[in-house]
């Protein structure tokens, strides 16, 4: 696969961020570049101009492990900008990021039983799995009745970034739209780059280009981070405001898929408001689509 336009976009917006003042490097006068020069990169990872150039054009399969770990460190880029690098390298070397082509078995991991009864056995907070591009592939109960605008009328199957950038319904869901937003296209971006050759991403990727001038801006940003764990606030159309803890687990026997787990502080409000939910949806069977009628009726 040619990545050489994601190698030279990546590298030159590292670049455009990074003020010379940062880089310890005076600021002169009469520059006509934003951030450092390709000479100044050059410079600081101790290789030629004419071979950072190269990099910098794309031309960087075969490179070594010590020329990126300068670049990277010239480019003061975090952990997760190093990994895309270095993923983006493998890349156009044609060397799947885990060795080996990831498997993509006809079987969707949702159908495997164990999966939902580790995902039931989580009854005081929301757990869900999601795969890289985005699709939510199971819920637990709480799950299902907390992401009800998301699921909306089980049409099709539920994705975060498309409920983030095509539902409306979402700017309520998420009182901090904004940020999310910048974290969702930067999720995606790391997972793009650790699975190039992921067809579904790259349909998604067209799909919400042609939709979201907000995700093409984004996207073209070309920033990558890692979900990990933190703290996220949301509005939910039965419940109200909730502010959740959030962590993230690997699930290793599908490569790609991951454990995305919310809990509440015990004791706090929405501790009291998730046990609210889960009473709601225990009384609901149709709590989803009930919810999801509800918040697109607010959202109108």
């Amino acid at each position: 696969m040619d990545n050489r336009a994601e190698v030279r976009e990546f590298l030159m917006s590292r670049r455009a961020k990074l003020a010379p003042e940062q880089a310890g490097l005076p600021a002169g006068t009469g520059r006509r570049v934003a951030g450092l020069r390709r000479s100044e990169v050059a410079m600081l990872a101790d290789v030629s101009v004419e071979y950072y150039a190269k990099l910098e054009r794309g031309g960087i399969a075969g490179a070594s492990a010590a020329v990126l770990d300068a670049v990277a460190r010239a480019l003061q880029l975090d952990d997760t900008e190093r990994a895309h690098l270095f993923d983006l390298v493998r890349a156009a070397d044609g060397i799947p990021v885990s060795g080996r082509q990831r498997r993509r078995s006809g079987k969707s991991p949702a159908a495997r039983p164990s999966l939902h009864w580790a995902l039931e056995a989580f009854t005081d907070g929301v757990a869900v799995v999601r795969n890289a591009q985005s699709d939510v592939i199971a819920f637990n109960a709480l799950g299902r009745a907390f992401y009800s605008p998301l699921i909306g009328d089980g049409g099709r199957t539920p994705n975060f970034a498309r409920f983030q950038f095509l539902d409306p319904v979402s700017r309520d869901f998420y009182p901090d739209w904004d940020l999310f937003a910048d974290m969702c296209v930067a999720m995606m971006r790391a997972e793009a780059g650790r699975d190039p050759h992921n067809r579904a991403m790259q349909d998604l990727v067209g799909e919400l280009s042609t939709q979201s001038e907000t995700f093409r801006r984004l996207w073209g940003a070309h920033n990558v981070r890692t979900h990990g764990a933190g703290t996220k606030r949301f509005h939910h159309p039965v419940v109200g405001e909730l502010t959740l803890a959030f962590e993230e687990f690997a699930v290793t026997a599908e490569p790609g898929h991951v454990l995305l787990v919310y809990t509440a502080e015990p004791g706090s409000p929405s501790a009291e408001r998730l046990r609210l939910l889960a009473s709601w949806a225990a009384e609901h069977p149709d709590a989803a689509v009930d919810a999801a009628d509800a918040s697109a009726d607010a959202g109108r």
